[in-house]
């Protein structure tokens, strides 16, 4: 990956609560078109450095960038260039399908007409037309997952951020998600996601696991599971984790 543009750049990051420190000295860089896998146990400070890379908090030291925008200085235009999904989709639950196409892409910065246009496109590539004026809460599991992740990318940002966006689902609506994260990673989007399913691990291009606020591994799937002479990324997680 070291010939691709980078998108996100992590040098020396700290972030401290008075004695507590959170992040100890990360260090990585994502590129464009990447798929990165954030791994890490509960605790371990990936919400936390979640949170700087979007723009929502400043780290107590270090150099970050995001798109070549800078977290001290250039957070308004770092969330203009970022989509974000959480595990609770982050959309309208008493909104239709079209009202919270509509809002976030006015949230977004877009022209009315970006928005019917582009509304139309992701309703038409979901296959929503007939549910289009459905209340987010009446329509299923799956369809939210799916409707969430796209209007995270309506405005076309160069990253995606999810946050264990697959919670709570079943496996066959979770291989479904994952086909819409490389068709947009096949756009050029870079998608950074935490996840506790070390399945979804492997399809990541690249991983970080986090212990105890700290990066212990780098490195794509196959060649985590090779060092660590596992038979899959399970193995490798209980090893550095709970060390196992």
């Amino acid at each position: 990956m070291k010939d691709a543009e980078r998108i996100i750049k992590v040098r020396k990051l700290y972030k401290k609560f008075g004695s507590f420190t959170a992040n100890k000295d990360l260090n990585f860089d994502v590129y464009k078109g990447e798929i990165f896998g954030f791994l890490g146990a509960n605790g371990a400070g990936k919400t936390t450095a979640m949170k700087i890379l979007c723009g929502l908090s400043k780290p107590t030291s270090g150099e970050v960038k995001i798109a070549n925008y800078d977290i001290y200085t250039q957070t308004n235009e770092i969330k203009k260039n970022i989509g974000y999904m959480s595990q609770k989709f982050s959309l309208y639950e008493d909104l239709t399908i079209k009202e919270n196409i509509r809002l976030f892409g006015g949230i977004y910065g877009l022209s009315k007409s970006e928005i019917e246009k582009r509304g139309k496109e992701l309703i038409k590539h979901l296959e929503l037309e007939g549910a289009k004026d459905k209340l987010i809460k009446d329509i299923p599991l799956g369809w939210k997952q799916k409707l969430a992740f796209s209007i995270a990318v309506l405005h076309e940002p160069d990253i995606v951020f999810l946050d264990e966006p697959t919670g709570g689902v079943d496996p066959i609506t979770r291989r479904q998600f994952w086909k819409l994260i490389y068709e947009a990673a096949g756009k050029g989007v870079t998608i950074f996601v935490t996840t506790h399913y070390m399945d979804e691990a492997e399809y990541c291009n690249r991983l970080s696991i986090m212990v105890d606020g700290e990066i212990v591994a780098l490195d794509d799937p196959l060649s985590l599971i090779k060092q660590y002479k596992s038979s899959n990324m399970d193995e490798v997680f209980l090893k550095l984790v709970r060390k196992i």
